[in-house]
């Protein structure tokens, strides 16, 4: 029995999106911030960060330097304060998802900064008064407050931009998220100092910040509910198993929430050393430790915003591999930087400390190894959003938040027992390097589409310079087609470098023989094909396969001319693509046919190549060409499979071809 057709996640995130993304398209990421659907709620995210980090520093401020209490040792202030707001992240994180399922986002938005406000004026008071039992209940309360806001926040985005805004939009939080508990602390800590009057300044501070919030989330525009019938569990526990049960069911989306909560594992680690590492290895002062917290900051920034340059404005998860190399290459090296260092029996100033060159080399590591973090995370956020499912989004996500809490959790516990076992700062951070290369290496084998768009993105980018016209003709949702000619060993590559979706590909089956390509594209569960006069079983089950990932919704990527061309001229196009449309109009799929053209790829080290007394061959004289060739890839408009034939969509490609 065949299989239901499924809808893409596009198909029913376009559905559920509102009038506001069919704004004029913009010039690049910063220009969303002048779009209603995306510039108030940017602001309000950042103000709600923000205000969070001012309250947390201000109050660890206060308990470590300004107040004496017996009960609670200033050496544990942080970790209490620190344990406090993620603890609402475990206990609560299945509810809020679906809550923001069950809700249109923009009035939980609403709620959510309106609760912001009620505490700030607790927190206030608690602060003009000195209450501390009192603050670290509004402590609590702000981790309430984030979980709330965590789920609606990452699953209002794909409900306003397109795909190929995603990667651009997910990066601008990214980098405000991080600037703003930059700007918190530094704004908490320089308050909370101002003699007699600090408490109450910081009072102030918090409360203007949560009306600021409340009053942007009120332009927040309209954003329907994905799941309104949805029956509220309010059993945490039950929920939690539930949403993580949910979030398995996706292989892709459960592996890539693993991956974002290594991330967050990987960074708490730097993040909680950084005030004992500028100490104690770096001899600096308090001042030191901030600028590494700074350097930190805008590194995870820059990488987050670096996403949509990189990607081509797709959601490109080839980025993730290489932020996890950068991750790991750059804390490993960090660790080589931060051995002999000058020594120093008093505390350097930040002057002093930036005097010495050496120290650059460190600052430059902690710099690069937080921007391919950047580079790591936006995608993965971008893929989850994008392949779940929209009336399960939130609850994805909140899976996703009660991992990222647990690996931190993890985090802090493993490095608190290494350190005590005698690890040094710079050994834990070699640990950390080298863990993360294995941890990367394992999500990219369970995975392999991550390590395939990593081989297409260099190939696309490094080794070719690789030129893409009409790339809006390929579909974002539902079941097409791709046939194009078949120029050389890496064409599959080089589709899939210009697709944003998965393909799947029919191929030669003697081209799984070749050593390298022959393993990427059995990872990518290419389907090899036979001829028929030569293993008739075996053609029949690729026709077989191929129409089932036709029947659920995917791509399907064919090279109709049978084989590599041999003169670089366009070959006839067998019968294979008639099969195939013939079996999709009988199992009632529709589906569209695109039509393609790779370019200047004849003649490349890839490509066959007449030499001299032999047969035409590839891979020979790597430089033939040079470095860094011009290829090209147009890409025609899509045409029913009705309205199709062979002898058609040949011609359609060669029209492409000139």
């Amino acid at each position: 029995m065949n299989k239901k057709p499924r809808h893409h996640p596009q198909e029913e995130n376009r559905m559920s999106t509102t009038a506001y993304a069919s704004e004029p398209a913009h010039a690049n990421q910063f220009a969303l911030l002048t779009q209603r659907r995306f510039g108030p709620f940017f602001w309000v995210q950042f103000f709600g960060a923000g205000n969070d980090n001012v309250f947390k520093f201000a109050f660890t401020v206060l308990v470590t330097y300004q107040l004496q209490v017996s009960w609670l040792p200033a050496s544990m202030a942080g970790l209490v304060i620190g344990a406090l707001f993620i603890l609402p992240f475990l206990l609560f994180s299945a509810t809020s998802g679906q809550l923001a399922d069950k809700y249109p986002k923009e009035v939980l938005i609403r709620f959510v900064k309106s609760l912001e406000i009620a505490i700030m004026l607790l927190a206030g008071w608690g602060f003009m008064h000195q209450q501390v039992p009192l603050l670290l209940g509004c402590v609590f309360l702000m981790g309430l407050h984030s979980t709330l806001f965590g789920p609606v926040k990452f699953a209002y985005l794909p409900q306003h931009l397109s795909e190929r805004e995603l990667t651009g939009g997910n990066g601008m939080v990214e980098m405000g998220t991080f600037v703003a508990i930059l700007l918190g602390n530094v704004a908490g800590g320089l308050l909370i100092a101002m003699p007699l009057v600090g408490p109450t300044y910081v009072a102030v501070a918090c409360l203007l910040l949560a009306v600021i919030g409340r009053v942007l989330a009120q332009a927040v525009p309209v954003s329907p509910a994905t799941d309104p019938a949805l029956q509220i569990n309010w059993n945490p526990i039950t929920e939690t198993w539930r949403n993580l049960k949910l979030a398995h069911g996706n292989t892709v989306v459960f592996r890539s929430l693993l991956g974002i909560s290594w991330m967050w594992f990987f960074g708490a680690v730097f993040l909680s050393q950084f005030p004992s590492f500028a100490r104690d290895v770096l001899h600096g002062d308090e001042q030191v430790a901030s600028l590494l917290l700074v350097v930190f900051s805008i590194g995870i920034g820059i990488g987050a915003l670096l996403c949509e340059i990189l990607s081509r404005r797709h959601v490109e998860i080839g980025l993730v591999p290489l932020g996890a190399i950068g991750m790991s290459v750059f804390s490993i090296d960090l660790y080589f930087a931060s051995r002999g260092l000058p020594p120093s029996t008093v505390a350097l100033t930040l002057g002093q400390f930036m005097a010495e060159t050496a120290h650059w080399r460190v600052l430059a590591d902690l710099a690069l190894l937080s921007l391919f973090a950047g580079i790591y995370s936006v995608p993965m956020y971008a893929l989850i959003q994008m392949r779940s499912q929209p009336t399960h989004r939130a609850r994805i996500i909140a899976a996703n938040n009660i991992l990222n809490a647990l690996f931190m959790i993890g985090s802090s516990v493993l490095a608190g027992a290494l350190l005590s076992a005698g690890v040094s700062i710079p050994q834990l951070f070699l640990l950390v390097g080298l863990a993360n290369a294995v941890v990367a290496f394992y999500i990219f084998m369970l995975v392999p589409e991550y390590l395939l768009r990593f081989v297409a993105w260099v190939l696309s980018r490094l080794i070719y310079r690789f030129d893409v016209k009409g790339d809006l003709n390929i579909p974002t949702e539902g079941a097409a087609v791709l046939v194009c000619n078949h120029v050389s060993f890496v064409d599959a590559v080089l589709l899939m470098a210009a697709s944003p979706r998965p393909i799947r590909f029919l191929m030669d089956h003697r081209i799984f023989k070749v050593p390298v390509l022959g393993w990427l594209f059995k990872l990518g569960k290419a389907i090899p094909v036979a001829p028929q006069k030569e293993d008739p079983a075996a053609y029949e089950a690729a026709f077989r396969e191929a129409a089932q990932v036709l029947r659920e919704g995917d791509l399907l990527g064919i090279f109709p001319e049978g084989g590599i061309t041999r003169d670089g001229t366009l070959q006839p196009f067998k019968g294979g693509i008639a099969k195939i449309l013939t079996q999709a109009q009988a199992d009632g799929v529709p589906v569209n046919v695109v039509p393609m053209a790779l370019t200047n790829l004849w003649g490349s080290y890839f490509s066959r190549v007449e030499l001299a007394g032999g047969e035409p061959t590839a891979m020979v004289k790597p430089f033939r060409r040079g470095l860094f060739n011009r290829v090209g890839l147009n890409v025609g408009e899509a045409v029913p499979a009705g309205a199709v034939t062979p002898d058609a969509l040949r011609e359609r490609v060669a029209g492409l071809l000139a």
